[in-house]
C-alpha cells in the first residue's frame, strides 16, 4: 500500500467560474474548496450539471474563452490560474492526466491509437525516438491489459470496443508518469464487468506507482470502493464532504441522503428505491438561499435566507443550515 505523503498534491481554494453568454453572467463555480495528497483519491460526486467536470477542466485551462477563472488552484505550490499557457502545456500531459469522459471523441479518428500515444510521449521528451516512443505505447497499452497490443496500437479508435477504448485513453494519460490524474465519468456507458475492469486499473496505478486521483462521477457506487475521501456538488458548490465510510454512513446533507436512497441494494433494502423529485436549478435563476431547497424534504423557511457554509457536522463537513440536527441520525 502507498504511504500517502501530507503535502497537498493539489489545493483549490475559493475556486469560481463564470461563464459571458447571450442570457449575461452564468456562475458555474461558486467557490470550491479542494485538496489532494499523493496517492490519495478523492471522488467528486453529483448529477449532470453541478459543476464537476467544469471544476476539473478549469483547472487544467481547458474552459472556453468565454469562461472567467478567479480563485486559487496550486499544484505542488504553484499557481494555475493566471498561469502562461507555455507553462500548461508543459504541465498537462506530463504532470497531469486526464481521462475524458468520451474516449471515441477524444481520440482522433484518423490517427491509430499507437501513433496517438506516441505523439502525447514525444511533445513531452524530444530526445525519444520514433522507435523507442512506439515501443513504449504497447508496453502501456499491455499494463492497461489490453490484448495484444502490438496489434491493438496499429489499429484505430473505431476499432475498439468502448471498454478498450477506455483503457487506451488511460494508457495516454499515464504515458508520462503523471503525479495527478483525473477521470472524467471513467465508466460511463459501460457494462458491469468492464467498469470493473476499468476501476482495477486505475487502482492498480494508485498502488503501483503513487498517483493522485480525482475521479469524477455522478454514481455513489463507483466511488464507494474506490475512493478515500467523497465530496458531493450541486448547484456549483460543493454540499458535503469526508471520507467515504463517513459520507455513507453518517451524511447530514439532504442531497447525499438521497443519492444513497437511490442507490440499489442487493439485499433489497427496506423498500423501493427513494427519488430525488424535481430537477437541479438553472445558473441563471438559482433560488435564494440553498440551492437544493425547492427539493429539500426538510427545508424550513430559513433555508431560502441565506448560502449554508460548508461546516463541520459530525464526522463529515455539511453545507446544510439543519445539519446538527441530523447528526445523530445515520444515513
Amino acid at each position: 500500500m502507498t504511504v500517502l505523503d501530507p503535502t497537498p498534491l493539489i489545493d483549490i481554494r475559493d475556486l469560481r467560474v463564470t461563464f459571458n453568454t447571450a442570457r449575461g453572467p452564468a456562475e458555474a463555480i461558486c467557490g470550491v474548496n479542494l485538496s489532494l495528497k499523493p496517492g490519495e483519491v478523492l471522488g467528486i460526486v453529483g448529477e449532470s450539471g453541478s459543476g464537476k467536470s467544469v471544476a476539473m477542466m478549469a483547472l487544467m485551462h481547458l474552459l472556453p474563452p468565454s469562461a472567467t477563472i478567479t480563485g486559487s488552484v496550486k499544484f505542488r505550490g504553484r499557481e494555475l490560474v493566471g498561469a502562461p499557457r507555455a507553462e500548461m502545456d508543459r504541465l498537462r500531459g506530463a504532470k497531469i492526466g486526464m481521462i475524458f469522459q468520451d474516449p471515441l471523441t477524444a481520440f482522433n479518428p484518423v490517427l491509430t491509437v499507437g501513433a496517438q500515444i506516441v505523439e502525447a510521449l514525444r511533445l513531452h521528451d524530444a530526445a525519444l525516438s520514433k522507435r523507442a516512443a512506439w515501443n513504449r505505447a504497447i508496453e502501456l497499452l499491455a499494463e492497461v491489459a489490453i490484448p495484444q497490443p502490438d496489434r491493438r496500437a496499429a489499429q484505430y479508435p473505431h476499432e475498439f470496443s468502448g471498454g478498450m477504448r477506455q483503457r487506451a485513453m488511460i494508457a495516454m494519460a499515464i504515458a508520462n508518469r503523471p503525479e495527478l490524474l483525473i477521470a472524467d465519468e471513467p465508466t460511463t456507458a459501460l457494462d458491469v464487468t468492464v467498469q470493473a475492469q476499468i476501476m482495477d486499473v486505475l487502482h492498480k496505478l494508485r498502488e503501483e506507482r503513487g498517483i493522485g486521483l480525482i475521479l469524477i462521477t455522478h454514481d455513489l457506487g463507483v466511488v464507494a470502493g474506490a475512493a478515500d475521501r467523497i465530496a458531493v456538488m450541486y448547484s456549483g458548490r460543493i454540499v458535503e464532504q469526508g471520507t467515504v465510510d463517513d459520507v455513507f454512513h453518517a451524511s447530514r446533507h439532504p442531497y447525499t441522503r438521497g443519492l444513497i436512497a437511490a442507490l440499489p441494494r442487493l439485499d433489497g433494502g427496506d423498500g423501493p428505491l427513494t427519488a430525488i423529485e424535481g430537477t437541479p436549478p438553472s445558473l441563471f435563476n438559482r433560488p435564494r438561499g440553498c440551492a437544493f431547497r425547492p427539493r429539500c424534504p426538510v427545508a424550513l423557511a430559513p433555508c431560502g435566507e441565506g448560502v449554508p457554509p460548508l461546516r463541520r457536522a459530525g464526522a463529515v463537513e455539511s453545507a446544510c443550515w439543519r445539519a446538527t440536527e441530523f447528526a445523530e441520525v445515520p444515513a
